[in-house]
């Protein structure tokens, strides 16, 4: 006689709170409340006879019968998420959605973006635009582009652009400069700042140029590119990211006229949880985006 399987929600539970080592997220993610995510982890515990979970205050750990029964689980989720993927793409293109701020999108992904449409048509890719920190889970976003140290619990992350500040102008602008411009030459010329004025004030003390007011010039918001248009206007000298930048240096649209730059301990980087790569197509659009940056991995 053929051995009676555990309930489906059941498992669905189990594995779901065994990925998160959370019986609140892992309700997040199904759309339960987390006492029925709890009871039917235990109405499982109770018809395999074992123990699945250590309960400890505000924290879950797998037991080691748990840590084997979830690897096999997982892999069976994956190829029946994979399963229903493959049935739904022969219908529609597959979904990924990505989550960054405007400005990332507008001066970084947007200038990209018409290549990998053309070579992709079978995946539809949606950008939301955001500067609040979004929920992968409950805002179901696939991939995220953050600005910081790196470092995200629960989630992966996969460096993209250094947030280094450089100065750039149109070339003509730049030209006031003379052919051997010196920081020092800017004083009275027009700054362009982006994020605020006190980048332009680290800038000009690590370039050695105290005698240049950076307390003159217009301020446009960082969540735009607004900063770079002006720039290219022949407007001023602003102050941008430099992956920001790097599609305007490569036309010769703006010129970096100092070799200076101002580090930052922050980057941009793809941030994804785990399970998100199981999904072919969210594995092909991080793997687009890092090509973009001149990363390629696996």
């Amino acid at each position: 006689m053929s051995e009676i399987l555990p309930s489906l929600s059941a498992l669905r539970a189990f594995e779901a709170a065994a990925r998160h080592l959370s019986m609140k997220r892992a309700s997040e993610e199904l759309g339960v409340t987390p006492g029925a995510i709890s009871l039917q982890v235990r109405e499982l515990e109770a018809s395999l006879g074992l123990t699945l979970f250590e309960r400890h205050p505000r924290q879950l750990a797998l037991t080691e019968a748990g840590a084997e029964y979830f690897l096999s689980l997982r892999s069976a989720f994956r190829l029946m998420r994979e399963a229903t993927h493959a049935v739904r793409s022969r219908q529609r293109p597959d979904i990924v959605t990505l989550s960054c701020t405007t400005g990332f999108a507008l001066q970084w992904l947007m200038p990209r973006l018409d290549q990998f449409l053309e070579d992709n048509p079978d995946i539809d890719l949606r950008i939301g635009t955001t500067a609040r920190l979004v929920d992968f889970v409950r805002d179901r976003v696939d991939l995220g582009i953050r600005h910081g140290l790196g470092s995200y619990p629960g989630l992966l992350s996969d460096r993209l652009i250094d947030d280094d500040f450089i100065v750039v102008a149109s070339p003509a602008q730049a030209a006031s400069l003379g052919h051997s411009p010196l920081p020092a030459g800017l004083t009275g010329e027009k700054l362009i700042h982006d994020v605020d004025r006190n980048d332009w004030r680290l800038w000009l003390e690590e370039a050695n140029a105290p005698e240049v007011d950076w307390r003159k010039g217009v301020v446009i918001a960082a969540d735009s590119n607004g900063a770079l248009e002006a720039a290219r206007a022949g407007l001023g000298f602003a102050l941008v990211r430099r992956g920001f930048a790097e599609q305007d240096l490569d036309a010769g649209r703006l010129v970096t006229p100092f070799p200076q730059s101002l580090k930052s301990r922050f980057a941009y980087y793809v941030v994804y949880p785990p399970e998100a790569l199981e999904r072919a197509a969210v594995r092909r659009v991080r793997a687009w985006i890092l090509a973009q940056a001149g990363l390629a991995r696996t």
